[in-house]
Order: C-alpha cells, then sequence, then structure tokens
C-alpha cells in the first residue's frame, strides 16, 4: 500500500535535517559572537589602544597603505556584523590613519559591508518568517506594509540619517520587514555619508588630541552646526512621506465628498 502524500512528507521531516532551525543560524551565530565580543573586547576596541598604538599604525600605513586598507575595512566590517563595542573607536580611526576623504570612503564602504551582513543573516532566518505573516496579514497591518512599501525608500534613509536610532536598529528592522536588499544596500551608503564624515573629521584631528592628553569629543555630532544640517536632510527624506499622505487624504475626502 502506497504513502499519502502527507505520510511521505512527515516522514522527509523527520529522517531531513530541520531547515527552519539551519535558516537562523547565521543569526544565532551573530548573537552568540556579539556577547562574546561584548564580553572580551570592550577594554581593547578603544581610544587607549589607538593612542597606544598610533606610531606602529602610521608606521605600517606608509610602508604599506593598501594592506593596511584591507585590514582596517576587514576590522570594521567585524565590527559592525558582530556589533561589538568601538563602531565609533573604527570612524574616528579611519580619519586618523587615512585622512577625510579616504578615510570617509572606507568608513562608508566598511559600514555598508557590515550593516548588509546583519540583513542577510536576519532575512534568511526571522525575516522569512515575519515577511511571510506580513504578507498574509490583514487590516492595519495589510495597510502599514502598503504605507512602508510606497515609502521604502524615504523610510530607510531616515532610519540612516535620524542620529538617535541606532545602527543595530536600522540594520535589523528593514530585514524583519521584508524591505528589498537593493533599496537598503544604496540607502545605507548614502545616509551615512553624513555621519562619516563628522566621525572621520574628528580622527583627522586626533592626534593633536592625543599629544594634548586628551580623548576625542563625539559630541561634536550634537553640535547644533553640525546637528542642524542632518536635521535638515531628515526634513527632506521625510518630505515625499508628508506629501503622498496629505495627497491620499485629500483624494479620499474628494472621493467621498462626490
Amino acid at each position: 500500500m502506497s504513502e499519502t502524500p502527507n505520510t511521505e512528507s512527515r516522514s522527509k521531516d523527520q529522517s531531513g535535517s530541520n531547515p527552519g532551525l539551519a535558516r537562523h543560524l547565521p543569526l544565532i551565530a551573530l548573537a552568540v559572537v556579539a556577547v562574546i565580543g561584548a564580553v572580551t573586547l570592550k577594554d581593547h576596541l578603544t581610544f587607549d589602544t589607538l593612542r597606544d598604538n598610533r606610531e606602529v599604525l602610521l608606521a605600517f600605513r606608509d610602508q604599506n597603505f593598501a594592506g593596511l586598507a584591507a585590514l582596517f575595512i576587514g576590522i570594521y566590517v567585524a565590527v559592525v556584523v558582530f556589533s561589538l563595542p568601538g563602531a565609533a573607536v573604527a570612524s574616528v580611526t579611519g580619519g586618523f590613519l587615512f585622512g577625510l576623504a579616504a578615510g570617509t570612503a572606507l568608513n562608508v564602504m566598511s559600514a555598508t559591508i557590515g550593516a548588509a551582513g546583519i540583513f542577510l543573516a536576519a532575512r534568511w532566518g526571522l525575516g522569512a518568517m515575519l515577511t511571510a505573516r506580513i504578507e498574509a496579514a490583514e487590516g492595519r497591518v495589510q495597510m502599514l506594509k502598503q504605507a512602508l512599501r510606497e515609502n521604502e525608500v524615504e523610510v530607510l534613509l531616515l532610519l540612516r540619517l535620524v542620529p538617535a536610532v541606532p545602527f543595530f536598529v536600522a540594520n535589523l528592522l528593514p530585514a524583519l520587514v521584508g524591505v528589498k536588499f537593493r533599496n537598503f544596500l544604496w540607502t545605507t551608503a548614502v545616509g551615512i555619508i553624513p555621519g562619516a564624515i563628522v566621525f572621520t573629521w574628528i580622527g583627522v584631528g586626533v592626534g593633536a588630541v592625543f599629544d594634548r592628553g586628551g580623548e576625542p569629543d563625539l559630541s561634536l555630532l550634537w553640535e547644533p552646526h553640525v546637528i542642524g544640517p542632518i536635521l535638515g536632510l531628515c526634513v527632506l527624506a521625510a518630505m515625499p512621506i508628508v506629501v503622498k499622505y496629505f495627497r491620499g487624504t485629500l483624494r479620499g475626502k474628494r472621493n467621498k465628498d462626490s
């Protein structure tokens, strides 16, 4: 007597590996490494470490610029992917070692690659499951999904431009709600440029700060002449969302009146 399709599928599930668990392994691995890194590296990825090793780093840069740039990108990507402590230190280091232009480019490249790694790990696991549930949902969830898709680029840019949004949140949230990867990638690269310039700029002058026995002042990001233009960019990114909302409201009102 032949097995029914349901019996065959149950047999395959029992004999084979669990695809659901395997799908979550990358995100689980990132979380485990993040916890271990937070405990073991919190005293090493600091400005004190940069101060103590700056002469060695500058000498290595002068001898092998490309090699140090590749090493810097690798370390920065690892810091972002595994949410390790020291992202601000890495950004300042980019300015200290490579100058404003090259440092900003390397900082943006590294942070974007790291963000893509987190996005893909989350999308493969929890993101795929949540996206499927959102697709099947109705009511307010369906309305929220539609609104996000209509304003996907604007929302992604806002997540990057608003300084109060933690970087790892801006990496995970889009993956969990099913935004397009290509939009996530380019909006990340563009949206982090203003902040990257600020941190790289701090790094350009960090040598003089160390000579005075001081610490880099990361609060510069919140100075009015710095945060003002960034908030202006936030307003520009939000304007299309506001315009679409009022257009939709007026259109609905006209249809109701007619």
